[in-house]
């Protein structure tokens, strides 16, 4: 790994506007749209291929972004349930940039997935040509200890595909409204922020842009100390700089043997 300031996107997308069943179009397009930022990898939102299908790892549609990928030099990350032999996961696809599949990484913590889904038990982090990177999936974010074992693991960023609503019943309310929105957005965003301070790494958070009224379309990108890119309410991309050197500043900064109680 030579590059220590790489560019990471995330593609804050609507889904099934431009393809009813699929939204490949869209997400070859994305993938160019961060190319020309000069991204070394893009993340898309959790279940972000189909609308309907389990998709095995060497589907049609699947093989349609791999090629996108050689064809621009980028990573990518993008997600959806998976059929693993006889088994559904939600799962997510890392790309490289000769449009291999670099690995997968199979949802843990489950919460509102379709029926069948299984949940995954494997914690990985990823070698690339850029940084050591982890992924976790939408649920998995309220787990600070999955987080802390990439850390160790030695996680410089962590992608987090999602597909974040809220529930009525968590802000003591009965009708969808936009002040609870924007107190979930908080909270989301507090969460994020937990995970990349709590671990010094950076985590950026992708959700999509549709329109349903519990969904929270917001996308960050975060460093250990703050906010660095993101994207509320509408569709775009999103990308920044990551200074990784800023991980090894801050583990020194905050030794414990420096602190005097």
């Amino acid at each position: 790994m030579k590059k220590r300031n790489p560019i990471i996107a995330l593609a804050q997308i609507r889904y099934f506007d431009s393809y009813e069943k699929n939204n490949v179009e869209k997400i070859k397009k994305y993938i160019r749209l961060a190319k020309k930022k000069n991204a070394d990898i893009i993340c898309f939102p959790e279940s972000c291929i189909h609308k309907l299908d389990f998709l095995p790892f060497d589907h049609k549609l699947i093989e349609e972004i791999k090629k996108e990928c050689k064809k621009n030099s980028i990573w990518c990350i993008i997600s959806d349930d998976m059929a693993i032999g006889r088994k559904i996961y939600n799962a997510a696809i890392l790309i490289n940039r000769e449009g291999k599949i670099e690995g997968s990484y199979k949802k843990i913590h489950l919460y509102g997935d379709n029926k069948g889904v299984r949940a995954g038990r494997k914690i990985k982090v990823f070698k690339t040509d850029f940084a050591k990177i982890g992924i976790a999936i939408c649920w998995d974010l309220a787990y600070p200890k999955l987080f802390k074992k990439m850390k160790l693991k030695g996680a410089e960023i962590v992608f987090c595909p999602t597909y974040w609503k809220y529930e009525l019943q968590a802000h003591h309310a009965r009708k969808y409204e936009e002040k609870h929105k924007n107190r979930e957005k908080g909270t989301l965003k507090s969460l994020l922020m937990a995970r990349a301070f709590e671990n010094l790494f950076f985590v950026a958070l992708c959700n999509p842009a549709n329109g349903e009224k519990d969904l929270i379309s917001y996308s960050a990108i975060c460093s250990p100390h703050k906010i660095l890119s993101d994207i509320n309410s509408k569709e775009g991309l999103i990308y920044s700089h990551v200074d990784l050197s800023e991980i090894e500043k801050l583990q020194k900064l905050y030794d414990p043997s420096r602190i005097i109680n």
